[in-house]
């Protein structure tokens, strides 16, 4: 027995190894860490329990059948966050530099159907070159086995990926289907074809950074929800995320203690919002002053940032924020930003995870360029999100709501629950001067008839009270009351039951 355990203990060190001392001080000189250093760092201390340590892939062509090293490239099994269970996979860009073989496939698929039965997170750690092209069509099969279950675990169980490496070809497929994707600046990379296959085709000349660093997802594309500055941020971020979802779509939402009280009244919102209405003010103010203890963790902040999408707590459990941010083109819809939050909302239905709207909208906006890059198209899916969601939805218009835009941003017409406005709230179909230059165009050049029009007209329309008066605003609140108001309209709908007609699956505008 003494043998046996002192083989046991041999053949775990060496697994533990992964590619080796040298190849691991490699990954260090990069400023990375090893696969197993990330699963330490991101669960809770001696949680981790391992599986498949000693599988080997079965490739015999191209001399591999004596290249074998335990693992082959991804490590698997799970742990706990903060007490919470997750599943998880890190592929070990040390062993064939994290490249998936058809036994590599299945460690994963092993994993990703334990969390699905189980009903707990799954979290991919990312840093590998694509498919192990000694393999050929069983490595090809493999990544096909993944990518179904990331389809069948999609609304079911949070999936989150991080990419800490190279992620390319075939790779970045299974990140793209999960519900949140982080990036680690100058360390990380997706694409599906790489820098030499580009330049092959169409002859541009481009680095692995440039076409798809994390510096481009996060801002441009929108495939990556935020960037980190290196490995430790990223995973520390990840634990905090964790801390916020619940762990299926049949789970509550986590519930953490804190001693910031319901009622906390917030005198200074009542002068957020400028005499100016030209003026631009930031919407986080708001929202870090209504969620517990300043406590927000924003998605995408990078890109479209326009609208502000992320989640914080109010009295310890999780709400989803949607804010529309002046701070940038005065916080108008347009398709990149419309995109953005229909998907952070459809992922808040999915979790049942409440949602609070702050709406501050001129319209939509406009332009050739919007146009042509399909914003009707793009804005109708952050509409239907809206109109689909069955979670509670509470909406507090600050200011301007003009337009068509009024009714996208979860008004009371598309199934909003409890819709608040602010004294300072404007819901018209237009401001003012556009108005008062169509509906009175015969006087135009007569200023003071022009101005006496536009005073008219911002008295009767550019006010929250119309909207009230015909019950599509709940109430008119003041501004320092908005959490005690959002929490209570959260107690009351606590026990919502909504059920939309039965159907295989929507339709959504994609």
């Amino acid at each position: 027995m003494k043998d046996i355990i002192e083989q046991l203990t041999l053949r775990r060190e060496v697994a533990r190894l992964g590619g080796g001392e040298a190849r691991n001080a490699k990954q260090h000189e990069r400023g990375k860490l090893t696969a197993r250093e990330r699963i330490e760092l991101l669960l809770d201390e001696n949680s981790f329990e391992e599986f498949d340590m000693f599988v080997q892939h079965r490739c015999t062509d191209f001399g591999m059948e004596d290249n074998k090293i335990p693992g082959d490239g991804v490590v698997t099994g799970w742990g706990t966050i903060n007490g919470r269970v997750v599943y998880l996979f890190a592929k070990d860009f040390t062993v064939f530099g994290g490249s998936l073989s058809e036994t590599h496939a299945q460690k994963i698929v092993k994993i990703q159907e334990m969390a699905l039965r189980n009903r707990s997170p799954i979290i991919g750690l990312f840093d590998a070159g694509g498919a192990r092209i000694q393999e050929g069509v069983a490595a090809l099969g493999g990544y096909g086995e993944v990518f179904f279950r990331n389809v069948m675990a999609s609304g079911v169980i949070p999936q989150i990926s991080v990419i800490m490496g190279p992620c390319a070809g075939g790779d970045v497929y299974s990140p793209a289907m999960t519900d949140f994707i982080f990036m680690v600046k100058d360390t990380s990379y997706m694409f599906v074809t790489g820098p030499d296959v580009v330049k092959t085709v169409t002859n541009e000349d481009v680095t692995a950074e440039e076409l798809g660093g994390a510096s481009v997802h996060a801002v441009k594309s929108s495939i990556a929800d935020t960037a980190f500055e290196n490995d430790v941020e990223a995973l520390l971020q990840v634990r905090r995320l964790v801390d916020f979802l619940p762990a299926c779509n049949t789970s509550d939402v986590p519930e953490l203690p804190t001693s910031d009280a319901g009622d906390r009244v917030e005198i200074s919102l009542d002068t957020l919002v400028p005499e100016n209405p030209n003026q631009p003010y930031d919407m986080h103010e708001l929202i870090n002053k209504v969620v517990d203890e300043g406590d927000f963790f924003e998605i995408q902040e990078a890109f479209a940032k326009n609208i502000i999408t992320g989640f914080g707590r109010l009295e310890g459990r999780t709400v989803g924020f949607v804010a529309n941010q002046p701070m940038v083109l005065a916080g108008v819809l347009d398709s990149d930003s419309s995109r953005k939050a229909a998907r952070f909302v459809r992922f808040c239905d999915c979790f049942s995870i409440p949602l609070v709207t702050f709406v501050d909208v001129p319209g939509f906006l406009p332009g050739t360029a919007q146009e042509y890059g399909g914003l009707i198209k793009h804005g109708a899916k952050l509409l239907f999100a809206y109109a689909q969601a069955t979670v509670p939805k509470i909406t507090v218009i600050t200011r301007k709501a003009y337009g068509g835009a009024y009714d996208v941003m979860s008004s009371k017409h598309i199934r909003g629950d409890v819709n608040y406005a602010w004294p300072s709230a404007e819901i018209a179909v237009m401001g003012a001067k556009g108005a008062v230059e169509i509906i009175f165009r015969k006087d135009i050049g007569n200023d003071e008839k022009i101005a006496e029009h536009t005073a008219n007209y911002e008295k009767r329309f550019c006010s929250p009270f119309v909207a009230a008066e015909r019950g599509y605003i709940d109430e008119v609140i003041m501004p320092h009351s908005t959490r005690r108001r959002i929490s209570r309209a959260l107690h009351l709908l606590a026990n919502k039951t909504v059920e939309n007609p039965w159907r295989k699956h929507d339709n959504i505008p994609l």
